[in-house]
């Protein structure tokens, strides 16, 4: 009786500690290729992961930001237009969830890009910021071609945009709030308004928070 006790406080003691050591992970999205390197002097096949490319806009302040401002930093991108009638008063309330609960971490940001430049002045954006009661730098409002911000959306993002006279406010865009790791990689994508989905992004965003750095090559 007793081996047999012994056995099973083994087998507990042992499921206790696989379930201690298990850590979620999150997937990595977008398109990606093997790749050979040398490390260390041997030949090694690696994978290649598609990443943010390289930007550079204007934000609520009149400030010149872009990717390189973003660089070691886990972010959260979405679409707007502060003039939306429909999803982005939802999605700002929803995001505003996520700029309380990490306002004061260094290495997160929220990038939030207007798809309507004409608008959406630096002034405008401004405006728009106080009212939701952003400061600081946690969370820019950021302004800049047109071309260029639907390219990033679509391309990179993977999220839809487009002006449309037939919906309300002239222009359509897909809700979702992309999280992007340090290495500018796509790690998820959550309806912005969704507050369960965005509970999630939180938790996500912890997740990424606790990943090591990649190892040097």
């Amino acid at each position: 009786m007793r081996n047999l006790t012994g056995i099973i406080v083994l087998v507990l003691l042992f499921g206790a500690c696989k379930t201690n050591n298990t850590k979620k992970t999150l997937p990595i999205y977008g398109q990606r290729t093997a790749v050979t390197k040398t490390v260390n002097g041997q030949q090694v096949t690696d994978t290649d992961y598609q990443t943010i490319p390289v930007f550079k806009f204007v934000n609520q302040y009149g400030d010149s930001t872009g990717s390189k401002d973003l660089e070691g930093k886990i972010y959260v991108a979405d679409f707007f237009f502060t003039s939306c009638p429909s999803i982005c008063p939802i999605m700002q309330r929803n995001m505003l969830n996520v700029y309380n609960e990490f306002k004061s971490t260094p290495d997160f940001k929220i990038i939030s890009f207007t798809i309507d430049p004409k608008h959406d002045t630096v002034p405008v954006l401004k405006s728009y910021a106080d009212k939701l009661g952003i400061s600081g730098n946690s969370w820019w409002l950021m302004l800049g071609n047109r071309d260029s911000v639907y390219n990033l959306a679509a391309k990179s993002y993977l999220v839809a945009v487009s002006e449309d006279s037939t919906v309300a406010g002239g222009y359509m865009h897909q809700g979702y709030f992309v999280l992007i790791d340090k290495q500018k990689r796509v790690r998820g994508s959550y309806d912005g308004t969704d507050m369960k989905q965005v509970n999630q992004l939180i938790d996500d965003i912890k997740t990424l928070q606790t990943e090591p750095a990649p190892a040097a090559q």
